[in-house]
């Protein structure tokens, strides 16, 4: 994994470890778009931030996505290889706003999800999202609409309109032929890949200071093959 400078992998991860995922995805995100001010990506539709990530990741770790499901009806485990090609076609432009029952939204954002993180009632969640998505003069019926009946087909319209913002895939069961639908979280994958891989990178850094005492900024600045080769001669 060279696309990454190591140092600035380990700030990141150094920095994401005790964040809510929601702020992992925008270090990602950040690191997908470095050219970028931090402040605005909180602002960008999800799906153009699962889709960056997805290109970052894909440029680290290669296009197949190892994962598995449980099928709920027989219990059995299939594992595979995601295909990005199974997925939806990736946005490169802001999504247009649309309307439902006279009223004007937008797709979310990771600020407008953060808005939604101080209640646990995901009807309430649900309702302050579009809460944060509504148009204020997108539409004359506003006043008189309860957001509350409009939960079910706004984020059908989202879904429709931004599929990148919450991925799906269903897979049939080999054993029973359930289709067994799961939500695939780009950033939350992406970031147990990098954890993992952080931690081989500490390992690392540790033999090599132990052997040879350099400091973490020396042995980081070693290029990957030069520092195997170095592992190699500890235990060789």
């Amino acid at each position: 994994m060279s696309i990454i400078d190591p140092a600035r992998l380990l700030a990141v991860w150094e920095t994401g470890a005790r964040r809510h995922p929601i702020d992992r995805a925008l270090l990602l995100f950040a690191l997908a778009r470095p050219e970028a001010p931090p402040d605005a990506l909180a602002d960008e539709p999800l799906g153009m931030r699962n889709a960056a990530i997805m290109r970052l990741r894909q440029q680290c770790f290669g296009d197949a996505l190892p994962a598995w499901l449980d099928c709920p009806e027989c219990g059995e485990r299939m594992e595979f290889e995601l295909d990005p090609a199974m997925l939806p076609p990736a946005p490169t432009t802001r999504p247009a706003p649309f309307d439902v029952a006279g009223l004007r939204f937008r797709v979310p954002s990771s600020r407008d999800l953060l808005g939604t993180l101080h209640t646990s009632d995901p009807e309430q969640a649900a309702i302050a999202l579009l809460r944060a998505c509504l148009d204020p003069d997108g539409g004359a019926e506003g006043e008189a609409t309860e957001l509350a009946a409009l939960i079910d087909p706004v984020g059908d319209a989202m879904d429709a309109i931004d599929p990148w913002a919450d991925l799906s895939l269903t897979m049939p069961c080999p054993a029973c032929g359930t289709g067994v639908t799961a939500s695939l979280d780009v950033a939350a994958y992406f970031w147990d890949e990098l954890d993992r891989h952080a931690g081989r990178l500490l390992d690392d850094i540790h033999r090599l200071a132990s052997a040879y005492g350099w400091s973490e900024a020396a042995i980081l600045d070693l290029s990957h093959t030069r520092r195997a080769a170095y592992l190699a001669r500890i235990n060789p």
